[in-house]
Parts: structure tokens; sequence; C-alpha cells
């Protein structure tokens, strides 16, 4: 283009690993950088930066979100024991998506892009699940200990005034694992609103699940503080705008949502949105066919792919070999975060732009062009598989006759 569209404000960029840092680069070569002076705040999240700073960019990229307001993150590595190996590296780092959403808080929404040639693989589901999942605390924040032999555990706490509560946490007579974790009111109640303004933003029901029969503290405090919102600030509007806000145990919501038709929202604690944001996802086609923001209670918006980084691929990336993969959760991280900030800065040409990069991806598809594994969920016959590369190509030759 001969005239960028010109940016107001950076973007924060948390670059990734493997084969999503490749495909990275090539979004932006290839769609972006031709059509956006694009301006950015840089992070290099790459498992090699993040050890060589002590993770301390992880926190300092976290930290630049809230001074900007919009950050787009690539997949990263969580390190296992394999990892460390392979890496060297000094200890087994946190997730990197746990150490920011304790930093931003919020809530994670999740949402399949659906196409219509790629049918749900559960038949009653006609509209998209969102699932929002609680950004905060649970076993992303948890304290573990390995429990050698006999003793008793215990749970302390310690007020502010010096008081002390114990509870019996078990009597050990032999090895065995401890494991603590926490959340907070505030966290809870951010997570809650979150949820009931983003149902009335897209006129959507709200299904609310935890297991408060077995954990009768921790999770009715979640049912509790939902309740106590709801019925105080949310009432109303649900019913002005004729929709549902309901409670139930998460293994009945798990019954329902497979009988259902889809259409809701789905709020959960921070692991279950974990597990069941994957089960949806593969459910309407992969988790590279499924949208991500995490939505902080100060306003602040991170868009990412809900994928992990493709090890396979990039394995065979490495040896030279041709590489196919499904670029569409990235490309619609982009899109999402260039969206809001053209939205907060008052850029409409951003806006557009990303709407109409957005339907150039969904088109290609459409007109049977793909990648090979999103080749073998469509139900097109005539199918052109193409490689990476040429798949955003395809999408850029679309995205200029709309432009």
């Amino acid at each position: 283009m001969a005239n960028k569209i010109q940016m107001k404000t950076p973007l924060v960029e948390m670059d990734g690993d493997e084969m999503t840092r490749i495909i990275w680069k090539d979004i932006k070569d290839i769609l972006l950088l031709p059509y956006i002076d694009l301006n950015t705040e840089y992070y290099d999240l790459g498992l090699e930066k993040r050890d060589e700073t002590d993770d301390q960019i992880t926190v300092d990229s976290a930290l630049a979100t809230k001074k900007y307001g919009v950050a787009v993150k690539c997949a990263t590595i969580t390190p296992n024991a394999q990892r460390v190996t392979e890496y060297n590296l000094k200890q087994m780092w946190k997730s990197p998506n746990g150490t920011i959403r304790a930093i931003l808080d919020g809530t994670v929404f999740r949402a399949p892009i659906t196409v219509d040639s790629i049918k749900p693989f559960v038949k009653s589901w006609k509209k998209p699940i969102t699932i929002a999942r609680h950004a905060y605390g649970d076993v992303y924040r948890n304290v573990e200990y390995r429990v050698e032999g006999k003793g008793k555990a215990e749970l302390v706490f310690t007020s502010e005034s010096g008081e002390v509560t114990k509870h019996t946490i078990f009597d050990f007579d032999g090895p065995g694992v401890i494991q603590g974790v926490h959340n907070l009111d505030k966290s809870i109640a951010s997570f809650a609103r979150s949820c009931f303004n983003y149902a009335l933003d897209t006129k959507q029901e709200l299904w609310f699940s935890t297991k408060d029969t077995i954990s009768k503290v921790y999770d009715h405090r979640f049912k509790d503080i939902f309740d106590e919102i709801f019925e105080n600030e949310y009432k109303t509007k649900f019913e002005e705008a004729g929709i549902t806000y309901f409670y139930t145990l998460i293994d009945d919501v798990v019954a329902r949502i497979i009988r259902s038709e889809g259409g809701v929202i789905w709020a959960c604690k921070n692991y279950d949105g974990d597990v069941m944001s994957d089960m949806v996802a593969s459910a309407f086609g992969s988790l590279a066919m499924m949208t991500s923001v995490l939505v902080s209670p100060d306003g602040n918006f991170e868009y990412e792919a809900a994928h992990g980084t493709v090890t396979r691929h990039y394995y065979k990336h490495l040896k030279g070999e041709e590489t196919s993969t499904n670029s569409m959760a990235t490309i619609f991280a982009w899109t999402g975060a260039l969206r809001k900030r053209g939205e907060l800065d008052g850029i409409a040409e951003l806006v557009d732009f990303a709407n109409k990069l957005e339907k150039a991806s969904i088109q290609t598809i459409e007109e049977g062009v793909m990648t090979k594994d999103l080749a073998s969920l469509s139900e097109i016959k005539d199918i052109k598989v193409v490689n990476t590369a040429d798949f955003l190509k395809e999408i850029a030759l679309r995205l200029d006759t709309m432009l």
C-alpha cells in the first residue's frame, strides 16, 4: 500500500517459541507490515530469553501491557523436565501465561473461529460456545511440597494481628504430596463482573460452574460472590436483555453443554477453563481455530492463540522439511489486538483492516485453500493444500481485493 495505516499508541508484542515463532514472523511480513506502519513495544518471550533474564522479561511484558492497554502474544513453551535438559535451563520456569495473568488479573474469553465447511463434532452444536476462564490463582499460583515420610501437614494462617489458625490437612504415615492454592475475593468479583458484562454485550446466556458440594469453602466462595453481584448489580439488566444466568455443578454443565445447541458463555475457574476450552476448541475443529483474549478489570487486553508451539512441525522445519500449519488462531490474535487498539485510539482504518483480514482468512478456507491440518477437518471435497507461507499469501491476495 502506498499509504500505510498509521498507529498512535504501541501494541505490546510478545514473541514466542518454536513453530509459532516462525509463523509469527511470516504473519507480520505477509499480512501486516505491507499494510500497517506497525508500532509495537517488543518483548522476546522465547524460552532462551526468559532463562537469560530469570523470567524478568515476562514480568516486564505484563507491566508494559498495563501501561499501553493492549498486547498480542505468541504461543510459548512452559518447560517440563525434558525441556530443562533440552534448552539447558537454569530452572523449570513457570508458565508465562500464568505469570502474565497473575499481574493483569481478569478473565480469559475463548471462542471458536467458525467456518461453514468445518462442522462441530458434537452434532447438536449450532452456535459458538464461549469459555470464560478466571485468570488468577488456583493451581497456577500454587505452593507444593513433597512429603518424604511420616508427619502432620497443617494449614496455618497468621492474621495481621498475630492470631494463628490451624487446620490439619492430613496425618501422613508415609511419603506423599501436598498442594496449597489460594484466591482473592477481589479477583473473583472482577471475574464475575467481566462475565456478566460480556454476557450483556453479546446477548448470550451465562452458565457458571464449580464443585461447591465437595469444596464447601473454596468453591462455595466463588458461587456466593457470583450470586451476590448478580442479585445486586445485574439481575434487572439481564431481565431487560432477555438473557439468563444460572449456577450449577461443573459435572451438570458438562452434561448440559453436550446436549445444548451452543450460543452460551460457560464461566469456569482457572483450571476448569483451561481444560474445557481445549475440549470445546477440539469439538469445533481444533485449538488452532480458537480465539483467546484476557480482559483485566483495569481495562487491559491481551490477545493470544490458545494452542501450543506446534513442536512437531518445528522439528520438521529445522530439518528443512516443508510444513503446513494452521495459522488462524495466531492471525486472529493479531486482528483482535489491532481492532482493540483501533477502537481505543479512534483509528477506524485499523478496525476496518482487522475486520477485513479476518474475513479474508475465512474466505480463503471457504474457497478450498487450506493448510494440511485444516483440510483434515473440512467437508469441502476439492481442496488445495498449501504450505504455511503460501496459505498466508493466499489470504493476502483476497485481502488486497477488499482494501
